[in-house]
């Protein structure tokens, strides 16, 4: 372990991000309804621009005018590079109540990014003497935000969560495919004649939970464009899970309950890490530093493991 502790990130459940076009505030109650963890009300790519005025006035409404429960309350603004941005961030720190919690800022390339957000976003809370601060979080869409991820990782302590946009991080790389996550039909391996599929978006997502768990910021998987096919969202869902992402986004509402499901540790894992823990400590009494549970050794690496998912229930049932 290095001198220099990993920090922890926020202690908040985060299994499933669920998205709804600020232009639609007739879906807000059902969001507010559904079994998300976190509700991110959109004023971006679902939001055409002749609608941006409206539907920042409806999400400022619904930010004091909905009973949202305890689910983390994020906003998505619209891109820097356009001219919608800055008045998203003003209208909605000075107008909207403190029930919101996070500004979701996307296509972000370079720390550079999120200073810009950040200062204005403390301008404006110093200037209304808002007390709770407003948290962020981002997401990659891009060469430059992938290639930048650790700088943007460490970029502002307001950071909570990073998520992977895979449709404009595919058109910002070039790649051949019009999906939105997912396993592709063209990148296969072959062996002996059969097709076996890979994933192309691993590498990536690698690299962003690297740089979330290195600076405290909760690593997220982004969408799944098809949402008839549920196995292929609970497939890409394992996979996030397992190279240790801790939800995935929602584009539709039944994609809440795929999420929720791979995301949730279940009753045997949490069973089995308690074990572990159990006879870890069993061994250190014993002046041990290993043991052996189930055939298997288990060690001090061991107990941080099982740890992780011990405390990924615990936040989930005291949600």
């Amino acid at each position: 372990m290095s001198f220099r502790i990993q920090p922890t990130p926020p202690a908040r459940p985060n299994r499933c991000q669920l998205f709804g076009p600020g232009s639609r505030p007739a879906i807000f109650e059902k969001m507010a309804a559904s079994d998300a963890d976190v509700v991110n009300i959109d004023l971006e790519d679902s939001v055409a621009p002749s609608d941006k005025d409206s539907a920042r006035a409806n999400v400022i409404e619904a930010i004091g005018g909905i009973d949202w429960g305890r689910k983390t309350l994020s906003v998505r603004i619209n891109g820097l590079d356009t001219p919608y941005w800055y008045r998203d961030v003003v209208d909605l720190l000075e107008q909207a109540s403190d029930r919101l919690d996070l500004i979701m800022i996307p296509k972000v390339g370079c720390a550079a990014d999120l200073y810009a957000v950040d200062a204005l976003v403390t301008a404006v809370e110093a200037a209304k003497g808002r007390r709770k601060k407003i948290g962020f979080e981002v997401i990659i869409e891009s060469a430059a935000g992938i290639t930048h991820v650790e700088e943007i990782a460490a970029a502002t302590p307001r950071l909570q969560a990073m998520s992977l946009g895979a449709a404009d991080f595919a058109a910002s790389m070039g790649m051949q495919t019009t999906g939105i996550g997912g396993t592709q039909a063209s990148y296969y391996m072959l062996h002996e004649g059969a097709k076996y599929w890979s994933d192309p978006w691993h590498w990536a997502q690698a690299a962003i939970v690297a740089a979330c768990r290195t600076h405290g910021v909760l690593p997220v998987d982004g969408p799944f464009g098809d949402f008839s096919d549920d196995e292929g969202f609970r497939a890409q869902a394992r996979r996030s899970a397992t190279l240790g992402m801790v939800g995935k986004w929602a584009i539709h509402p039944k994609q809440v309950a795929l999420a929720n499901e791979v995301f949730t540790p279940s009753d045997e894992a949490v069973t089995e890490a308690r074990e572990i823990l159990a006879a870890m400590e069993a061994a250190k009494a014993k002046g041990e530093g290993a043991t052996v549970y189930k055939g298997r050794l288990v060690d001090i690496a061991s107990i941080k493991q099982a740890e992780v998912i011990v405390r990924q229930a615990e936040m989930i049932g005291d949600k």
